[in-house]
């Protein structure tokens, strides 16, 4: 990963989603010796990662000889403002800070930071832990093209990037993709489970479901063709699979409509959270 950096990438909270960036960026070929770690208790991937590769890891940083280039955020959000007011001291005019902390609002950094400090509220999902998630992310009016080119690119080391116009927007991407995989894998319960009632032993239900969602959710992810398309091509008229999906698209109470109402009530809760 080739990265024009005027300082560290601190890497503020090393669990799951800080262990996978951490994991990306390494394999895309950021130095460790531009990273550093601060987490009270380091464990896991990311402290087998630390050894590894020797990346300098503190309980808590006091001062850097150097501001850092990007603080990345990956504290749990009940947490946040007890570590980032002491991280805050760190950065410099040119730092960029990079949340992934759910919930918590571009405005909630600021009011830790000096006038006229960049900040990026991102919102990744679980499949980062293998390369395969996909972030929203919005940045605050003091947000350059080259911090904002940064962000993208260490986000990107776990998946797929989408920039929205607006921070408010972030709650609907929560609620679409970083709640999203929640859903495919109640997919997956609701199909196995269905199986069962069809005559299936509950062994056999659960590999079909769960071979046939995952195949297909890798499918549309191969394939040029968007969803709506893929799905006719699997709907022969009259046939088992048009039967099927007459219940599941009927007016008024099919899947649109539940999926529709999921969606906002996650949108809602997670307004409600940021409040």
């Amino acid at each position: 990963m080739t990265l024009s950096l005027e300082g560290p990438v601190v890497l503020a909270g090393a669990g799951k989603m800080g262990a996978a960036l951490l994991q990306g960026w390494l394999a895309g070929g950021l130095p460790a010796s531009s990273l550093i770690i601060q987490d009270p208790a380091l464990s896991g991937d990311a402290a087998a990662l630390a050894a590894k590769y020797g990346i300098r890891a503190e309980t808590n940083i006091s001062s850097l000889a150097t501001a850092p280039a990007v603080i990345v955020a990956a504290v749990k959000p009940q947490l946040m403002d007890q570590v980032f007011s002491g991280l805050a001291k760190l950065a410099g005019p040119k730092t960029v800070v990079l949340s992934i902390a759910a919930g918590r609002s571009i405005a909630s950094f600021e009011k830790h930071l000096a006038p006229g400090i960049a900040v990026v509220r991102a919102m990744p999902n679980t499949p980062a832990a293998i390369g395969r998630g996909i972030t929203g992310a919005a940045g605050n009016r003091h947000l350059t093209d080259i911090q904002k080119a940064t962000c993208d690119r260490l986000l990107r080391a776990v998946g797929d990037v989408v920039w929205v116009p607006d921070e408010a927007l972030i709650d609907a991407v929560t609620a679409v993709s970083g709640s999203g995989p929640a859903y495919v894998f109640l997919l997956a319960e609701c199909l196995a489970q269905a199986g069962s009632a069809a005559g299936l032993d509950a062994e056999t239900a659960t590999k079909l479901a769960r071979a046939t969602v995952s195949g297909a959710g890798e499918l549309l992810h191969q394939s040029p063709l968007d969803a709506a398309t893929l799905r006719q091509n699997v709907t022969s008229p009259g046939g088992t699979t048009a039967a099927a999906l007459a219940v599941l698209m009927r007016d008024g109470d099919g899947l649109q409509r539940l999926m529709t109402e999921a969606v906002l009530a996650a949108q809602k809760r997670g307004h409600d959270l940021g409040q």
